[in-house]
């Protein structure tokens, strides 16, 4: 049996308000005819399907949608696992449907371990897998609250706490082999480990509030033959271990992202050896960010234009300028292009905005129309009436921001 492995789609996502549907449609479609080809038994979803807890309904539509068309592929088995992005009660609402279907769901935790347990069959109805499908464990799931704990003793009973669920999980799966036909034994998982590897500005959140609580690897994976993890965006193993793998996300998430090569990873079991292969992802979206002065920043957007290159773009000016001549040069210069300016930034105003005014201020005791009045006031606008239509326009925006329906497509 070919099993996929995939993680971390965040399905709603946008970048600086723009939707990103028709990337993660184009992603959904090349991964059923990359199923199709690959003869893939079983789908492996390690968290984070979905980037809200409220998804859009375009984004709901794609996920059953994707749901529905893997029997197409000739895939028999997939399990899913909630991540931290991910509602708990909207992916198990559905789960004993899906059920029905060989798609098992593990939103959460739940009092019976067993649940989290699949004995997976072939055509013949012979055992040829099992699957521990471990959600993203909250901190209510792993341990008890006492009065006075440090900081540091409550990371130790976060990690404590996890490793023995794990632990538990490997051991009841144990109690389900078959001793005369043993069957590879798979985990999932969707947690922060140890020394793993992270971009800034990838959207990869720490998971426990107040906690360092980064997991061993290997100590979590005893008793499975691969482990599937999930929350980190890079591809890569971990506990210096080849059958620990985070797959990473399968779109960039944003422009730190950019530069990697977004992968899915097929295993294979050998006589309960696991054969890896990585394969990379197509890109369906070329995110490209700009940065230096005014002029260095025109030079490279000139590049990009006279190779017709076609992307969405983030310039990070470092030099002093009037935030609306900034803006105005950049529209100018891609109009009728194929590039889409999604943000431009200014260092030297975002600076001088949260410089602090007195020595006890700092950025958390200011709202955010006071950070926008002195973002005005580092580019230069004093006119009354400018300044006015200023104000106002954001503090339209920010009302239609606050009100927007986050169901809406």
């Amino acid at each position: 049996m070919r099993i996929l492995h995939t993680s971390d789609w965040h399905l709603g996502r946008s970048l600086y308000d723009w939707k990103r549907y028709d990337e993660f449609e184009a992603f959904l479609e090349w991964l059923i005819k990359f199923m199709t080809n690959q003869q893939i038994g079983l789908l492996l979803l390690s968290g984070d399907v979905f980037d809200t807890t409220t998804p859009p309904n375009r984004a709901q539509e794609l996920y059953y949608r994707f749901l529905s068309l893997i029997h197409e592929t000739g895939c028999r088995h997939a399990v899913v696992i909630g991540g931290n992005h991910d509602s708990p009660t909207f992916l198990d609402a559905p789960k004993n449907l899906l059920g029905a279907l060989n798609i098992y769901v593990v939103g959460a935790a739940t009092e019976n371990p067993k649940d989290e347990i699949f004995v997976l069959r072939d055509v013949d109805g012979a055992p040829e897998a099992i699957v521990c499908a471990v959600p993203f464990l909250r901190d209510r799931d792993i341990r008890t609250v006492e009065a006075g704990e440090s900081p540091d003793e409550k990371s130790r009973k976060l990690m404590l706490g996890i490793e023995n669920h794990y632990a538990m999980i490997a051991a009841l799966a144990e109690e389900l082999q078959d001793h005369r036909q043993r069957v590879p034994v798979i985990g999932m998982g969707h947690l922060f480990t140890r020394h793993a590897r992270t971009v800034e500005g990838d959207g990869v959140r720490e998971l426990y509030i107040g906690s360092i609580a980064h997991v061993d690897g290997n100590s979590i994976s005893k008793g499975f033959d691969y482990m599937a993890l999930g929350h980190l965006h890079m591809a890569q193993t971990a506990g210096n271990s080849e059958i620990i793998r985070y797959p990473g996300s399968p779109i960039p998430m944003g422009f730190a992202e950019a530069g990697q090569t977004k992968k899915v990873v097929i295993v294979e079991f050998k006589q309960l050896l696991p054969v890896i292969t990585e394969h990379p992802v197509p890109c369906f979206r070329n995110l490209i960010s700009v940065s230096g002065d005014i002029e260095t920043a025109s030079r490279e957007i000139e590049g990009l234009i006279a190779r017709e290159t076609e992307a969405w773009v983030e310039i990070d000016i470092t030099s002093p300028a009037l935030a609306t001549d900034i803006t105005a040069h950049f529209d100018g210069l891609t109009e009728n292009t194929k590039l889409e300016i999604l943000r431009i930034k200014n260092r030297n105003i975002a600076n001088l905005a949260i410089t602090p005014v007195s020595e006890n201020e700092t950025l958390d005791s200011l709202d955010d129309s006071e950070v926008f009045s002195r973002c005005l006031d580092a580019s230069g606008i004093s006119d009354p009436d400018e300044r006015r239509q200023l104000e106002n326009t954001y503090a339209e925006a920010r009302l239609s921001m606050v009100n927007s329906d986050s169901n809406a497509d």
